[in-house]
């Protein structure tokens, strides 16, 4: 008998959503950097004859590049896309990668760009650190992630130990022990 393959499972799925998460990455930077917002234009350029061909009939294939609005929806069809993918194959994506995701609209979060991130504690006076929340808000849909900062994350469900089934048996053995002591020989 042959051993079954080793390996990661749904490759192609995996490969896809990296590509899919790349993607969006790379036209919410394109958007940040999009035309005009660094870069200073020519007077030249702004001269409306500048893309005259000697014909007289204006040259189309010159553009500037994309609108900012523009990048940023396609960069958010992306991510839809990637969270329809994830969810149809359930696989599950790093923490690390779902922080820099809006829940809501499917924007890519970029710190000073679509988004703010402030650290809160809603403690008397700031006076417990381990009750500080950092928290995201996104400019599009004006929503709001809050994440603990100093606090441990729970296991998942399965990788926890099951707590009940100990509190049950310590339960039934002291009722078992009280019973035995209360009751008398003949």
């Amino acid at each position: 008998m042959a051993k079954g393959k080793t390996g990661v499972h749904n490759r192609p799925m995996y490969s896809r959503i990296s590509f899919l998460y790349q993607a969006a990455t790379y036209l919410a930077e394109a958007a940040k950097v999009g035309p005009g917002s660094t870069q200073t234009n020519p007077p030249a350029a702004t001269d409306p004859d500048v893309d005259m061909e000697p014909d007289g009939h204006r040259d189309n294939t010159k553009r500037d590049g994309c609108s900012t609005a523009t990048t940023q929806a396609l960069s958010r069809k992306l991510l839809t896309d990637l969270r329809s993918v994830t969810l149809k194959t359930q696989i599950r994506i790093t923490p690390d990668i779902k922080r820099t995701i809006c829940k809501h609209c499917d924007t890519l979060l970029v710190e000073g760009q679509t988004c703010t991130s402030t650290v809160e504690n809603a403690s008397k006076g700031g006076r417990k650190p381990w009750a500080d929340v950092l928290t995201i808000k996104c400019h599009t849909c004006s929503r709001q992630k809050r994440f603990p900062v100093n606090a441990q994350r729970q296991k998942r469900r399965p990788h926890r130990a099951p707590k009940l089934q100990k509190e049950v048996a310590t339960v039934e053995a002291t009722t078992i022990d009280a019973q035995l002591q209360t009751q008398t020989p003949p």
